[in-house]
């Protein structure tokens, strides 16, 4: 598994959308823009393989993240796991927080898979780390997350941008780093809490960058992602 080719703008574009055929556009108009298209929970289990195949297609061949953030027993996410392998996808999600038996059964199922751990959710406060239990605060629990992570096995980590600089400097080169949670300077902030713009998350060490709403709720999808892409080529 390689980082995003340089080519192109290190950009997942996130494809939640209501629709497949949605979707598929979103990925058509963003294709030659981004380096990934991101199939999230929602659409898979709506719309199966084919969320898949079809962003693959119309993104005109890109890579795929597969983002389920599979968070069950080790024995089951082994299963799911073998469940997508024939999709290929280049990353798959699990939550760390799962453990590191759970971790390393992803791992072992899909080899040719940079599995990628999530850490603590972009949409977490301080405040929701303390009312669920998981000690903080967050850089601190992201830090540890990513350690049990890559120690299973993992390849990948989803984190903030804010501790992005932290993780980087703790699990060392090799381990792609991933930020969602990434909005262009005077974009609406959604339910994302712990943000950044795309240069800054780059800056600080990140691979490849989740950006959704602030080019598919443009007015123009593909002239969005064009000019996200240009702002971080240049």
């Amino acid at each position: 598994m390689t980082r995003p080719a340089v080519a192109l703008p290190p950009v997942a574009l996130a494809l939640d959308a209501a629709l497949l055929t949605t979707a598929v556009a979103w990925a058509e108009a963003a294709g030659p823009y981004i380096s990934t298209v991101k199939v999230g929970l929602e659409s898979y289990l709506r719309d199966g393989d084919a969320a898949v195949l079809g962003a693959r297609a119309a993104s005109g061949g890109r890579a795929v993240f597969l983002d389920l953030k599979l968070h069950d027993i080790p024995n089951t996410v082994a299963g799911a796991a073998r469940s997508v392998a024939h999709l290929r996808p280049a990353y798959l999600t699990v939550h760390a927080s799962g453990g590191t038996a759970m971790v390393r059964a992803a791992v072992t199922e899909l080899p040719e898979t940079c599995v990628t751990a999530v850490t603590v959710l972009t949409s977490l406060s301080e405040q929701d780390l303390l009312e669920i239990g998981l000690a903080g605060p967050a850089r601190e629990a992201s830090l540890r997350l990513a350690a049990l992570a890559v120690g299973a096995g993992a390849r990948g980590i989803v984190c903030s941008p804010h501790e992005v600089a932290a993780i980087r400097s703790e699990v060392g080169p090799d381990i792609v780093l991933i930020t969602p949670g990434v909005r262009p300077a005077g974009s609406e902030v959604g339910d994302q809490v712990r943000v950044a713009t795309p240069a800054q998350a780059l800056a600080d060490g990140a691979d490849l960058l989740v950006i959704g709403r602030p080019i598919t709720a443009a007015p123009d999808v593909r002239v969005a992602a064009q000019a996200i892409a240009e702002s971080l080529l240049h």
